[in-house]
């Protein structure tokens, strides 16, 4: 009698699936991952723009000094900018300095974009040339602005040359005004040039192509075609230009230190809250004042400009 085995095997043991994290571990690695990556921005803005801007809000409204804390005196900073009349001329100088670049900004740079778009030889020099003096220092620019400007500098002597004589470049209050409205203006041309730039190449050659073909010459196609194609483009121009130029600084600064350094009628209203509220006495909560006014009308220079905007947009 035949006898059969059988063979026994033991029943395999299912793979072993791996492990998985828990979902609410990985929603919380999710969710914390994007505030890592932000954290050193946020803490630069909180450090270096939200806390100085909120101390100089609290300043504003006490009678600190640089040594002493202060107290809270309300709105006696503010009665008291009513009667400065440094106040007053430094609000007419930034206004002044307003009205006197910000066209020039809009419309220069908007030429030589004009004219350095085109695919001539040579024209990356051009290009360089004028994008120069934006990545200068501006203490350089300033010190050879000095050079050029002073009795005994380059230009008075071409208009000694000429018999014109001497001019109070730099001692002139109203010159003086003038002359850092020029370097502004020459400082900031490469920059808005470069802006201009790469709205014009965003204009669809096709418009000009139609426009020249129902007989429309450069003339033109430049204010019919080009402008309102980049309008968006100039009043970000205005805008920027705007507020640069009523915050304006160092150029003033730079050109009035050679004679004595902005002490009166050629002082803006940055240049008042730098003198007011430094040294050893000085009056920190007063220049506070000053720059919330700066804050202020800064703010209501880009609403304007906007709404004006809006404006022919309807």
């Amino acid at each position: 009698m035949a006898t059969s085995t059988v063979s026994r095997t033991r029943p395999s043991r299912p793979a072993r699936r791996p492990e998985r994290r828990p979902a609410i571990r990985i929603r919380r690695q999710l969710s914390t991952s994007p505030w890592l990556f932000a954290a050193p921005g946020l803490l630069i803005t909180g450090v270096f723009i939200l806390y100085p801007f909120v101390s100089t809000v609290f300043n504003a409204f006490t009678d600190r000094r640089t040594l002493i804390p202060g107290q809270f005196v309300g709105l006696a900073n503010f009665r008291e900018l009513l009667h400065d009349d440094m106040f007053w001329i430094g609000l007419r100088n930034s206004a002044l300095y307003v009205v006197g670049v910000v066209p020039a900004l809009v419309l220069l740079p908007l030429l030589l974009a004009l004219l350095v778009q085109k695919n001539i030889p040579g024209i990356t020099f051009f290009r360089s040339a004028f994008y120069t003096p934006v990545v200068a220092s501006i203490v350089v620019v300033g010190l050879i602005w000095v050079w050029l400007l002073d009795e005994r500098g380059l230009v008075n002597s071409l208009l000694e040359t000429i018999g014109v004589g001497k001019v109070g470049f730099l001692s002139d209050q109203w010159l003086l005004l003038l002359s850092a409205m020029a370097v502004t203006v020459w400082k900031g041309l490469g920059y808005y040039m470069i802006i201009y730039l790469a709205a014009l190449a965003n204009v669809p050659r096709e418009l000009h192509e139609a426009a020249a073909v129902d007989g429309a010459g450069p003339v033109r196609r430049f204010f019919t075609v080009t402008v309102p194609a980049i309008r968006s483009t100039m009043v970000l121009v205005a805008a920027l230009s705007s507020v640069s130029a009523f915050k304006v600084f160092s150029e003033v600064y730079l050109l009035a230190s050679p004679s004595g350094g902005p002490a009166g009628e050629d002082t803006t209203l940055v240049m008042l809250v730098q003198r007011t509220g430094t040294g050893l006495t000085g009056r920190v909560g007063y220049a506070s004042a000053i720059s919330l006014v700066v804050f202020a009308v800064t703010v209501v220079l880009m609403l304007l400009v906007l709404r004006a905007d809006r404006r022919e947009d309807a």
